[in-house]
């Protein structure tokens, strides 16, 4: 596969996994979810009858799915963040050696060049 076909298939499947994260958004009004949010508030009422949260939200989600969506990508933003950093820094490290000690680093590599 030429480096032209292989950016053209990596931007499709960017551009899908953007539809997929963000068509529930605008397709989705009327479900029923109760996630731990819910359940706290409601154990938080119980207690006491009177309290009043700090802070309300912003913005409004359409319903309980939308919200684990959203939860879920940031979640998945997160984790893909961390990864290119431990990525990079052993990257980094790796390349750090191998100019410290050529003959090892040449004959133990992970990778390949392609």
């Amino acid at each position: 596969m030429s480096r032209k076909n292989q950016h053209w298939n990596n931007g499709l499947v960017v551009l899908a996994v953007v539809v997929l994260a963000i068509a529930p958004l605008f397709l989705v009004r009327d479900a029923e979810f109760g996630g731990a949010d819910g359940e706290a508030e409601a154990a938080i009422q119980e207690i006491s009858p009177t309290y009043q949260p700090w802070f309300r939200p912003l913005l409004e989600p359409a319903s309980g799915e939308v919200e684990s969506l959203l939860f879920a990508v940031q979640a998945g933003l997160g984790t893909g963040l961390i990864g290119y950093v431990m990525g990079l820094y052993r990257g980094r490290r790796e390349r750090q050696v191998a100019q410290q000690h050529p003959e090892v680093s040449s004959s133990h590599s992970q990778f390949k060049d392609y």
